[in-house]
């Protein structure tokens, strides 16, 4: 503890100054996906390189097609390890302007009453404020001991809220100056605002959409209903059929790759209190419709999923039309989990279809998207010492959860980079990321300066 405690005491006496900081770059209407806040977008990039300069990082800005990227090197000890740390620096819209308390680009500190302060204003949690952590931890680093631990590149993108157009090729053409031991990535949560935690599995993504062409065109129902083909009762029917009575998903070859999930960290699953009435109640649920004999958290963090996001067909205006569509979609997506393949999983979900179409019909697919689930081992080395900083933080044991979303910078930092990833974020449910009134709690904020500062001793202990 002798080479951390200087540094934790550093960060405390410095918490004003880092919150003037962040409050800078929040300023900065770094909005990504609007063509008018393209110069801000380059300001915030430069903001934080000049800033990661006063610490003593090799820091640049790099242009892309769209909005630039800044990477940034600081050299270790010898024989220290290697760790890439990503953030992005762009925005989301405000949009709408009138739902906010407060001037979205003039952060403040808030008081909630009951001791509890946040920090608010767009960004403030996704993802200035997360990325603003580390940060802080190297400059108290640098502070107290003249030197970081280990070699650290950064590298902060200015696109993840409008797709993150320029990323691939980027870690394509610097794949040897970004590749490191592993990857450390903030833009996750904490269990609750007591309870630190690491996301070590994400699903992964496959996008379908289907079209059933039956008549040459929409058909008087009366004329003739009952002979014709009707492409929404076809496809209904395909859509029933992909689950079973107990939620089972019946597509041939579906659960290939699936794994159980090791019964000890089920367990400590079962120890964070979800319930499917206090997961779903939030939105006027109570019944899981997925596999019978699971738990919540089970369904929605380590099991795959086949869902309806959009069905369409004749005619859906105002009144009554009595027509026989000649055509029918629908919009299907399926989070894979563990070793499950997306292409296997789209060519199987096409077979299936096709099964089911009538000889004198025919059906149409359109992908979007495809990509594998990320499973981090649950014994990893450096897992296990980030779990352990935690919760010598937090005084509570760190929480190992899992995401049912996706991030797709984790996949390409390892299939682009052979790097697995280390998902540790302070954010909280209630931050209303993307909405009106962001906020970042106080305590988050500090605590996980801390924390990221205790990472960085145990990894390079």
């Amino acid at each position: 503890m002798s080479a951390i405690s200087p540094v934790l005491d550093r960060i405390d006496a410095d918490l004003e100054n880092s919150i003037e900081r962040l409050f800078s770059l929040v300023r900065i209407p770094s909005i990504s996906t609007d063509p008018a806040y393209a110069a801000d977008c380059r300001r915030a990039a430069e903001w934080l390189v000049e800033d990661l300069k006063g610490i003593g990082f090799d820091a640049s800005v790099r242009d892309t097609p769209g909005h630039p990227m800044v990477v940034a090197h600081h050299e270790g000890p010898a024989g220290s390890p290697h760790l890439l740390f990503y953030g992005h620096y762009d925005v989301q819209p405000v949009d709408p302007l009138d739902l906010w308390d407060t001037d979205p680009f003039a952060p403040a500190i808030k008081d909630l009453g009951e001791g509890r302060k946040v920090i608010t204003g767009r960004g403030a949690s996704d993802d200035k404020g997360q990325l603003m952590l580390f940060v802080e931890a190297c400059r108290a680093w640098k502070s107290v001991h003249g030197s970081l631990p280990c070699r650290i590149t950064l590298l902060f993108e200015g696109e993840e809220e409008s797709g993150s157009p320029s990323l691939k090729p980027f870690l394509e053409a610097n794949a040897e100056e970004l590749k490191a031991d592993f990857a450390m990535v903030c833009d996750t949560g904490m269990w609750d605002r007591e309870t630190p935690a690491i996301s070590v599995a994400l699903r992964g993504l496959v996008g379908e959409e289907v079209t059933v062409h039956a008549a040459d065109r929409d058909l008087h129902s009366g004329e003739f209903g009952g002979a014709a083909a009707n492409p929404i009762r076809i496809l209904a029917r395909i859509l029933a059929d992909v689950h079973d009575e107990n939620g089972r998903v019946t597509i041939p070859g579906f659960y290939d790759g699936v794994e159980e999930t090791p019964s000890q960290i089920l367990k400590s699953w079962e120890g964070l209190g979800e319930t499917a009435e206090s997961f779903l109640g939030e939105v006027g649920l109570s019944i899981p419709s997925g596999e019978k004999g699971r738990s919540i958290l089970e369904l929605v963090w380590a099991r795959p999923t086949a869902e309806f996001n959009g069905i369409s067909g004749g005619y859906t205006g105002k009144g009554f039309k009595t027509v026989i569509a000649s055509e029918a979609s629908a919009k299907v997506s399926f989070r894979l989990v563990h070793k499950q393949d997306p292409v296997k999983i789209r060519a199987a979900f096409r077979a299936f279809v096709e099964a089911r179409i009538p000889a004198d019909c025919s059906v149409v697919f359109h992908r979007h998207g495809g990509s594998p689930a990320i499973q981090l081992s649950y014994d990893s080395p450096f897992l296990t010492k980030a779990k352990q900083a935690l919760t010598d933080e937090w005084n509570k044991p760190a929480a190992m959860i899992a995401m049912g979303g996706s991030i797709p910078i984790v996949g390409d930092f390892q299939n682009m980079l052979g790097m697995e990833s280390l998902l540790v974020g302070f954010g909280l449910s209630d931050d209303r990321i993307h909405s009106p009134n962001e906020k970042y709690d106080l305590s988050s904020f500090h605590r996980g300066q801390r924390s990221w500062a205790r990472i960085l001793a145990a990894l390079t202990a």
